[in-house]
Formats: C-alpha cells, structure tokens, sequence
C-alpha cells in the first residue's frame, strides 16, 4: 500500500497515517518500537538490538518534527530521539504483506493463465511469474516436465522445502490393493483436502502425470474462495459454525495414528477466507448441541454439493508430462474412476510448505525492482 500519506498534528504532536477510507493516530509506543538506528536495529537482519517489551506503558512524543528529506525526527519523554523514514512503515498496512491479491475463480475462467512451462522455472523473473500466478489463483499447471522418476521433488525445490511425511518425501500414486490410502485405489475422489489430521497442515502438493493409459482417472479442481462465498450467502448461520467450531480429523497408518483438530473453514487474521479442511473421508461432526449439529451439518453438506457442482468444479486430464501445484487447502482436488485393466496410470506427488514460495516472491520481487530502477 503505497497511497498512505504521515502528517503531524502541531499541537498535540500526533502523527496520523491516512489514505483512502482510514485515519489512523500512530501510538507513541508503536513509532518508538519502530526506532530504525543502527544502534537500535541491526542494519542487515532487521532484527531490534533491545527489547521493546521494556518500554513504559507511559511512553509519550515531546517533540516531531519533518526533516528536509520529508522523514519525521521524533523526540521520546524517555530520551529517545531518531529519525524515521515513513516509506519504512507502508509494510504495516499492506494486509498482503507484500503479494499480489487472491482472484477467485470457476470452472469458466479461463484457465489458459494457470499454465506455465517448465524451462521458465530456470530463470528469475520466470519463477516469480509462476509464484506470483499460483498466490492469485491457488493454482499452477506445469508443462514440458521431464517424465523422468523425482522430477517432482526437483520442481518442488525450486519453489520450497520438500516435506517428508509418512509418505514419504514423494508418494506414488497408482492402483494397488491393501494400499493405506484411498488415493492408491482405483475409486473416484471427491474433492478434498490432503491431510488435514497433520499439524501443520501441508502447504502445497505437487501432482505429476508420468504415464496415463486410462479413459478414466480425470483430474478435478475447485477454488474454495469461490464456493464459500456462495455458501455464505446462503447459509450465514451454518457458515459461521464451519469457521468457529473445530472438527477432529484422523488417519492410522500401520506405524503412526495422527489425529488433528481443525476448522472446515480457515480465516486469516483479517478474518478473510484462505481456504478449507475438506475430507468427507476423514472427518467427524464435533459434539454439539441438537440444534447446532444440524446446522453445522447442513452447512457442510452444502459446501460438498457446491464444491462437487459443475459450476465451480474443473475436471479435465492431466497429460504425462505435467504437474498440477496447487496450494492444498485453498483449491480442493479430487478424480473420477478409473479401469486398471483399462491400462496403467502413475502419478508422483510431493509436499511443499506455503511459507517458502511467498518469502520466495518478496526477494525475487525486490531484486527485480531494484533492477527496473537502476
């Protein structure tokens, strides 16, 4: 947010952000915290050189003033004095922190813009462009992927950490009997969310079609912003429920059982949607009263009816030679059955955490700036 303008009132010495729809007094406590000295603040980490949990409560400006250069100089009743870059505080009133804004989609955008290729992958302002597709709309195909084994892992990597589970650090997905998950079948899946019985939740899976012999086993993907969204309107009641109340997930394996309570609705700080625990397979209604359980279960069968309904839902082939990547609680993925007889289909997947590919974006976004100003 780069529209925010800092004044001084000149007779209580109060310093106001304003812009569009807010104005804002800054405490003394918050601008005295923000001290940007290098006696106060290690210049290369950003990390503060005292501890500002030991500032007085009392804390109070006795003088502000505005340097030549358009920064404020401030004086502290605790001594302090120092000077302020005021473009240093537009990160606090970005609610993106620095990313490009979520769009929601259906089945009918046009989903040409979620594909990228491979080779763009290799240069930086190639991979921003990716990460940057993938923040807005939850969702990247890749093409031209070397059908090679752990080519997953090594797409995975340059986006973030691979995350080894029980799994494994990548999990093959093919038909076979006895497997310990029902993605190891040939039965369709119903939109879903991967893991949600697991603290943290994984950030992003990564999907990748090394062979496809079947007319079946088609690829399905539907953004949660987008359901919700109806689902509010609809059921505000039930909705609020889904974002209030936890439900306990479970998955048991032959070695571990892991058990995790979530909400079927995530909400940012800001109380904005960034997406759902989803897994009909998985989770149990949570103990509430007759009335309240009815609600919540209505509410949650709506949103398995939207997210199933062809408005919203994407469904469509993956060919060998692709990865889906999309981030694992906003868009939800599933697949139709499929024949094994009919012929072979293998898919490798892996996880990823989605606080990399964002701190990813900040640093590429900043080298290529400072390279466009030069």
């Amino acid at each position: 947010m780069s529209n925010v303008q800092f004044s001084i009132d000149p007779v209580s010495l109060a310093i106001n952000a304003s812009g569009i729809g807010f104005n804002h007094e800054l405490s003394p406590l918050w601008l005295r915290e923000r001290c940007q000295d290098a006696d106060h603040l290690d210049q290369i980490t950003q990390q503060r050189l005292f501890n500002p949990h030991d500032l007085s409560v009392d804390l109070k400006l006795i003088d502000a003033n505005t340097t030549p250069d358009g920064d404020l100089k401030l004086v502290f009743n605790d001594g302090y004095q120092g000077i302020y870059k005021t473009d240093l505080f537009l990160p606090d009133f970005d609610p993106d922190d620095g990313l490009p804004a979520q769009i929601a989609w259906k089945n009918d955008f046009d989903k040409s813009v979620f594909h990228v290729d491979m080779a763009d992958l290799e240069t930086e302002a190639g991979l921003f462009d990716a990460i940057g597709k993938f923040i807005q709309y939850g969702i990247i195909i890749i093409n031209d992927v070397p059908n090679d084994p752990e080519a997953v892992t090594r797409v995975g990597s340059r986006f973030g950490h691979v995350r080894t589970t029980n799994f494994g650090r990548y999990f093959e997905v093919y038909s076979r009997p006895d497997s310990n998950d029902l993605a190891y079948r040939t039965v369709p899946l119903a939109a879903h969310t991967d893991n949600p019985y697991r603290d943290p939740m994984p950030g992003i899976q990564l999907l990748h079609c090394l062979f496809n012999g079947t007319t079946g086993g088609l690829s399905t993907l539907v953004d949660s912003l987008s359901v919700l969204k109806q689902l509010k309107a609809e059921q505000p009641q039930g909705y609020e429920l889904l974002t209030k109340i936890p439900v306990r997930y479970r998955h048991v394996d032959s070695d571990i059982e892991l058990i995790e309570r979530q909400t079927m609705i995530q909400t940012d700080y800001m109380g904005r949607v960034t997406g759902v625990t989803y897994s009909p397979r998985l989770d149990y209604l949570p103990l509430l009263s007759e009335q309240d359980t009815r609600t919540f279960h209505k509410a949650r069968q709506r949103m398995g009816e939207l997210f199933a309904d062809p408005e919203y839902q994407w469904e469509f082939r993956l060919e060998p030679g692709q990865i889906q990547m999309f981030h694992n609680s906003r868009v939800l993925h599933g697949r139709t059955e499929f024949d094994a007889n009919e012929g072979f289909r293998h898919l490798q997947g892996c996880y990823i955490d989605i606080d990399t590919p964002k701190g990813l974006y900040r640093v590429l976004k900043n080298k290529i700036d400072r390279e466009v100003s030069k």
